[in-house]
């Protein structure tokens, strides 16, 4: 029973197993089907084999002859597998459209990268921006302002909603696509201080929406990007102190609408088409930060210049505004078509001389300033006429530029037909050429050279960290305190000379106001106002806020002085012990130059605590200039109150005058106090009224040592003090004295008298008679220690002399062969 039960699964199991080689064969004929051939052809094989002749001798020819066939088919389908893929190169890159594509995978990278790489970096960026922005641009309404947080949030823009798509037309090549920024977690916060009180303004939802195009130019070294017509913008405000204690934006009517057409305006001006920002791809990143630079510009011809081109406005030669120009007919022009371009950088201006015809070539260079690692070169054609007094504005082109982290710099302007004209220096120095189109017109075109002659980098003194800002010590426009942040070291600016500056009396004089931080000192007047030579130095305390020097010239006048053009030089990146020498272009004026030497010095601090145990601090009150009149005729009664911390002194009272001598010395011990001055009108019945004060900064001069400064007050238009200030240590003066030589105190007051006597010539020139006959008498009285210097010098000579030989003369007499020599001479 077993066995039979066994065989029938034995066949059971070979009924299943030859279904399945069945099934496998059918199988195969389907996919196969010239495999039933083989069987044949093999017994048809083996039949020739057998009966008539040996194959094996033809079997290895068969298969190199197929061998053969089947690598030639191989290498025909290679090659046309190549050749579709270059004419799908060829055709993306001929082709001036390419079809629209979906952007969901940029959209999710930058969500993934947004909140704690580009946020940080974009938020960095844009917080200078703005700080700059309204340090430099304050509106007059509000009195200070200061950027307390900024942060771009942690939602991206959504980019190509809609897909993206690659065009042409011509040279030009661009991406355009979608941008869609509707985000409620920015965070901008500003503290501003109006006439009626502080206010905190809160910038909590913004939305961009508009279409961008994305173009490389200079082999991929830069992308240029814009809008391709204005975006729609919408700013939420709020007002308080933020969160749920902010008040809406309708409380003050109109400032959301007002920064919504602040937003567009700054948009439309710098990147809706055909203006365009840059964005720089350098192959190596240097990490520099660039803040300034020099330019100087070439204006060197004009093509194909006429009437018919330009839409005339005409503009007095007096009038700044050229908004309100009208429409000026071609008829009553002159006769004679003579132009000229005004150059403008920011506020600064220049304008090349006129030149008659429809070619004009003026190859005029001029020396420009930038202020930033970024800027705008504009052009501006004019037309005058000899028989007009009015000039007309014809047109305008531009030329931008920025600065790349490889030490190079990208010029680029809007082509014909809105194309793009882009350049790129390698190193400073190098010259470039372009020929812009005037925007409006087809045929004319300016010719200008540009060099950027050096970029000034950051030298690290201000820095923020994270993407929010912290509240500042000092805001950005004043500060509660008299003190600014120092870093320690000296600037010395020297005003050197000016030239081309603007006169209107030939036998006027000029000079030159300097502020920095807080401090205003000003040039003595010199002659030769158009040309004039000061050679002055002046020494500031270095402030890390990226302060800036502020210069102001003056023309003397009898009715007044007129201001001859401003400027402002950055301040930063300057090396220890290298002097900056540079031509500084003043603005607000068409022509003018300033020459500025500027060095920074680290200035060794003096420890208190170790070097001031037993010593003094001298105040010499010396006097008083150009102070402000208290009472109703016009004067003042001016006395000084010397605060040294707990200790307080006064000088006497200086009656009916604004130049007060005081000549009065006070002497504290040196503790590290504050040293403080404040100017009081005094009256005999009314309580004292305060004329400004000031700071006397004394911790950081050398020891036993005199410092001789103005000094201009505080909190009041005008007015200076003139202070002696000297850290007197009794030991390390007695040590000095002691040690001191002849010689060295011969060279020492050389060094005074030719101090002294330059001094003197200013004096001479200033025409100050009081001043004068105290330089002389110190003059002559450091001319009698020079004598005695003298005397004392002959005397140590004719000592030494007789020293020596009374040494030789020893030595003669110790050596007999010397003696007997000697002897017999």
């Amino acid at each position: 029973m077993l066995k039979t039960n066994r065989l029938k699964m034995k066949k059971k199991g070979m009924r299943i197993d030859m279904s399945e080689i069945t099934e496998f064969l059918n199988e195969l004929m389907v996919e196969k089907p010239v495999l039933p051939l083989l069987i044949p052809l093999l017994l048809v094989l083996w039949s020739i084999e057998k009966w008539f002749f040996n194959l094996s001798n033809w079997v290895p020819l068969a298969v190199a002859v197929w061998a053969t066939i089947q690598y030639g088919s191989q290498r025909q389908r290679i090659a046309v597998q190549d050749l579709n893929k270059k004419w799908k190169q060829l055709i993306l890159q001929t082709s001036p459209t390419t079809p629209l594509e979906h952007c969901e995978w940029l959209n999710k990278l930058l969500f993934e990268v947004w909140p704690n790489f580009i946020n940080p970096k974009l938020s960095l960026k844009f917080s200078s921006i703005v700080e700059k922005r309204l340090k430099h641009r304050k509106p007059k309404l509000i009195e200070k302002i200061e950027l307390l947080e900024f942060s771009l949030g942690s939602c991206p823009p959504i980019l190509g909603m809609h897909g993206a798509q690659w065009s042409s037309a011509g040279d030009q090549r661009f991406i355009r696509m979608g941008f869609d920024w509707d985000t409620s977690d920015i965070s901008i916060m500003l503290q501003a201080k109006f006439a009626m009180g502080t206010a905190k303004i809160v910038v909590n939802n913004i939305h961009i929406k508009g279409d961008l195009l994305l173009s490389p130019i200079l082999d991929g070294r830069a992308v240029l990007y814009s809008f391709v017509s204005t975006p729609e913008v919408r700013i939420g405000v709020a007002f308080g102190s933020g969160g749920s204690q902010s008040l809406p934006a309708t409380e003050l009517p109109g400032v959301s609408s007002w920064l919504v057409k602040v937003c567009n305006e700054l948009l439309n001006k710098t990147m809706v088409e055909p203006r365009r920002r840059c964005f720089a791809l350098p192959p190596v990143d240097l990490r520099k930060k660039a803040v300034g630079g020099v330019l100087h510009v070439t204006v060197v011809s004009a093509g194909k210049l006429s009437r018919s081109s330009f839409k005339r406005r005409s503009i007095s030669a007096d009038d700044d505004n050229a908004g309100d120009a009208i429409v000026v007919d071609s008829r009553e022009m002159g006769k004679d078509f003579h132009t000229f371009v005004e150059v403008e950088l920011e506020d600064l201006t220049r304008r090349t001389l006129e030149v008659a015809g429809p070619n004009p070539t003026w190859d005029s260079t001029f020396n420009m300033l930038l202020h930033d690692d970024a800027g705008i070169v504009k052009f501006n054609l004019y037309e005058c006429s000899s028989d007009r007094v009015n000039y007309d504005y014809l047109a305008t082109c531009e030329i931008k530029l920025r600065y790349c982290t490889d030490d190079s710099t990208i010029f680029w302007a809007v082509g014909d037909e809105s194309s793009v004209i882009a350049k790129h220096a390698a190193f400073c120095g190098q010259e470039i050429e372009m020929v812009v189109p005037f925007e409006g017109t087809s045929s004319a075109k300016l010719k200008v050279k540009l060099t950027l002659k050096e970029w000034q980098f950051s030298g690290g003194l201000h820095s923020l960290s994270g993407s929010h800002l912290s509240t500042r010590a000092s805001s950005l426009y004043g500060s509660t305190t008299n003190l600014q942040p120092k870093t320690g070291r000296k600037i010395y600016v020297t005003v050197v000379e000016g030239k081309e500056l603007l006169e209107k009396d030939r036998s006027g004089k000029s000079y030159v106001k300097l502020q920095y931080g807080k401090t205003i000192q000003r040039t003595r007047s010199a002659t030769n106002a158009s040309q004039p030579t000061w050679n002055q130095k002046f020494e500031y305390e270095e402030i890390s806020d990226d302060e800036y020097l502020k210069i102001k010239c003056f023309n003397e006048d009898i009715f007044g002085d007129e201001n001859i053009g401003n400027a402002r030089v950055n301040m930063e990146g300057l090396v220890d012990g290298v002097v900056r020498d540079v031509w500084i272009p003043l603005e607000k004026v068409n022509k003018g130059e300033v020459r500025l030497q500027i060095e920074a010095v680290t200035i060794d601090e003096y420890d208190g605590s170790k070097n001031t145990q037993g010593g003094l601090i001298e105040l010499v009150l010396i006097e008083g200039r150009d102070l402000v009149a208290a009472d109703i005729r016009g004067t003042s009664d001016p006395y000084v109150r010397v605060q040294y911390g707990n200790e307080k002194r006064r000088t006497k009272v200086q009656y009916k005058t604004l130049t007060p001598q005081w000549h009065q010395t006070f002497e504290f011990p040196d503790d590290g106090s504050l040293l403080a001055l404040h100017v009081k009108d005094h009256n005999a019945l009314l309580p004292t009224s305060s004329i400004g004060d000031c700071i006397v900064e004394y911790q950081r001069l050398p020891p036993n040592e005199m410092s001789d400064k103005w000094i201009p007050l505080q909190g009041v238009k005008k007015g200076e003090i003139h202070v002696q200030v000297t850290r007197k240590l009794p030991q390390l003066q007695k040590r000095v004295s002691e040690s001191e030589s002849p010689s060295s105190r011969g060279h020492k007051i050389s060094t005074q008298m030719k101090q002294k006597m330059m001094k003197l010539r200013s004096l001479i020139e200033d025409e100050n008679l009081e001043e004068l006959t105290t330089s002389l008498n110190e003059l002559e009285s450091l001319h009698e220690v020079e004598e005695e210097c003298i005397i004392q010098l002959e005397t140590e000579q004719m000592l030494l002399l007789n020293k020596i030989n009374e040494l030789g003369q020893e030595i003669i007499n110790s050596s007999p062969s010397l003696s007997r020599r000697s002897s017999s001479n």
